[in-house]
Order: C-alpha cells, then structure tokens, then sequence
C-alpha cells in the first residue's frame, strides 16, 4: 500500500483534492493518505493530523496572528514525515506553509508533487524557483503557467482546471423553481459572500446593506450561499436583518446557473461563475493593512480570475473602500439595465470557458501520482 502525504489549506483545494482521491480509488493501486485536508478529502478515508479549520486564515495580518500555530504544523509535520516515511508528498497552493513543506521533504528525500501553482505571476514571483529547487513535479491548471515553469527548466505539466469537472447542476430551472418557491417573472440576484469566516465579516455586511437598497424596487429575488465552512451562527447573525427576504441557497453551480447576475467575492466563486457563463460582480474586501501590504507585493492590475485569464476587464470589480452597498447597487442596476453591455459579458464569458478546456485534471493527477509512487518504488 503506497503511503501519500497530502497538504491542503482551503475549501476549494479540498473540492478538488477529493475528487482526485476518488479518481485514484478506481486505479490498480492502493493507497492510504493523510495529512492536512478538509471534510470533502476526509470523508474519503483521509487521516487528518490538525482540524482542517484552523487553516481558514486570508491576508497578510491575519497570517502574523498565527505564526506561532504555523510553527507548530511545521514541526509536527517534519516529525511526521520522519516518522511515517511517505511514498509521496502531494502539496496543494496554499504557498505560505507548502514551500516550507516542500524543503523540508526534499531534505528528508521524499518526492515531492506540487498541484496548483501558487500565483507567481501575480506576486513574490521569485518563489517560481523555490518551487521548482524543492519539488519533483509540478501541476498547473492555467495554460501560461506552464509557459513560466517552463521558462525556467521545471518540471511541469498543464492538466486542465478542476472547474471543469467539478462543475455539475442538479436541478433543472423548474425543480430550482418549487423548491425555493422563487418568482419566475423577478430578476434573481446571486450573493456568493466566501468561505471564510473573514470574508463573511467583511464583505457580507455590504451585500445585505445592498439588498435593503434593491428591496424596494420588488423586482428581485435575493439568493444567497452558506459555504459549510463558515460559522453558521455568525452567518445568520449577520443576515438577521434581511433574512426574511432571502433565499439561502445549498447548491452553488444551481444558483450561479439560473440567477440573472451574481455578486460574488474574488477567488475560485468567480471562476467558477465565468465557466457557468454567468455575468458577475467581483467584489472584495480584507483589513485595511492587509490590502496596503498586497498592494506592494502584488504586479497585476486586475484581480479575478476571469479578468486575469481573458486579459482585459470583461467582470466588474468592486475592491476594498469600493466594495460598498452604494458602488455595488450602482453596478447591478447599470448591468440589468443595459441589454447590450449584459450579453457582451456572457459572450466574453464563453471564451473562459474555452480557455479553461475540458481535461479530466482528477484522472490527470492520478496518473502522475501513479507514475510518481511506481518511480519511488522502482528506485528502493
């Protein structure tokens, strides 16, 4: 049985690392893994050795607050890694710790796998050569991240992007229709608040205070998403106010799918929207330090994804002292009342979807990891 080291710090990592895991279950090989990985990945059989929710910490000031918890995973995993003597270490974005991870099996002579890049070409981009002095493979999802490693003589392979794949309606409109009793012949707005309890606190408040100032034009259905990792209780505090007005919404590609525009915060939501094809709102927001600080580090002038791929502001984006109840309300309206401006995203939106591709990134990364554990096994 081929013993796999696994490091996963966030909730769209775990998405995809599980369904890695359940592509690799249907191979010849046998495996056991552990390590760090949420409920998706453990729900699968993965052993975790620290509470996958203690790893939900974004920007630069909240990361400092936990230095002395982060010293502690690393010791712990360095013993780990010792003790239980891994086939392979599979190291998922999360680059703060990963890197670090990444030298210290290097050191000990584990191979070591890297899946989905850290953004190089956004911030810190000397970290490229880290990444690749530290790691035995590389997997990227984005076609011009390939064209970086290779630039530099890494080891690399594009597998396609998860989204593709993971990406799957369970309802048809209809059935959407009966069970959250929405009107048909209203304009359904989609709020996509995070995954994190940070980002509930701070991008949350606005997009309530945003409905309040939509409620009395009653020509909208308000819908909402409640990622599983984010505090139920003080989610439902914040929504309190509104909550009678609101749909909260399980299924996240449904509701992205049949809403008429979505207001979600950047990172893998927004992604996940442009390759549905539905036009969005990006907004964002963290602590006042943390953004002055990634303002010095980070080199590109948009920041979603969908932007960021097509090259040009095809998505509104809505950041930090921007990301208020009155820009994002001026917004919604502008997009809803210009037919023409509306459907040009949903064109340009198409493109992502081209551009993202359809490889099977599981089947893709099982394949590498097969082959990376047989090479391990050959070499004793």
């Amino acid at each position: 049985m081929k013993n796999i080291f696994i490091l996963v710090g966030e909730r769209s990592a775990d998405l995809h690392t599980s369904e890695f895991i359940k592509a690799i279950k249907k191979s010849d090989f046998d495996y056991t893994f552990w390590g760090i990985g949420g409920p998706k990945m453990q729900n699968l059989g993965f052993e975790p050795i620290f509470p996958f929710e203690k790893f939900s910490v974004i920007g630069f000031v909240e990361i400092i607050k936990h230095l002395k918890f982060f010293s502690e995973v690393i010791k712990k995993i360095r013993t780990e890694l010792i003790k239980r003597k891994p086939d392979l270490v599979i190291l998922v974005d999360y680059p703060g710790l990963n890197i670090k991870i990444a030298k210290i099996a290097k050191t000990l002579q584990i191979p070591v796998l890297y899946y989905i890049s850290p953004q190089v070409w956004a911030w810190k981009k000397k970290r490229i050569h880290k990444i690749k002095k530290y790691t035995d493979k590389i997997a990227v999802i984005f076609p011009f991240e390939k064209k970086l490693y290779e630039k530099i003589g890494a080891n690399v392979e594009f597998i396609g992007h998860p989204v593709s794949e993971e990406v799957k309606i369970q309802f048809t409109k209809e059935e959407f229709v009966q069970k959250y009793k929405l009107d048909k012949g209203k304009k359904w707005l989609a709020f996509l608040p995070g995954s994190r309890d940070i980002e509930i606190e701070k991008i949350l408040p606005e997009m309530i205070e945003t409905i309040k100032k939509l409620q009395s034009q009653n020509n909208f259905e308000f819908l909402i998403s409640r990622a599983d990792s984010v505090s139920h209780k003080h989610f439902s505090e914040l929504i309190e106010s509104q909550k009678s007005k609101l749909h909260i919404v399980e299924e996240i590609y449904d509701l992205i799918k049949y809403s008429n525009l979505v207001i979600c915060k950047s990172g893998t939501s927004a992604l996940e929207t442009g390759f549905i094809g539905t036009p969005m709102i990006v907004v964002y927001k963290t602590s006042f330090l943390s953004y002055f600080i990634a303002k010095l580090l980070i080199k590109i002038e948009m920041i979603s994804m969908p932007n960021i791929i097509l090259k040009k502001k095809v998505v509104p984006e809505l950041i930090q002292k921007n990301a208020n109840s009155d820009k994002i309300t001026a917004e919604i309206n502008l997009l809803l009342n210009d037919e023409k401006k509306y459907q040009k995203m949903k064109q340009e939106l198409l493109v992502l979807r081209e551009k993202l591709g359809s490889k099977k990134t599981s089947k893709n990364l099982a394949r590498i990891v097969n082959s990376m554990s047989y090479e391990t096994e050959n070499k004793e």
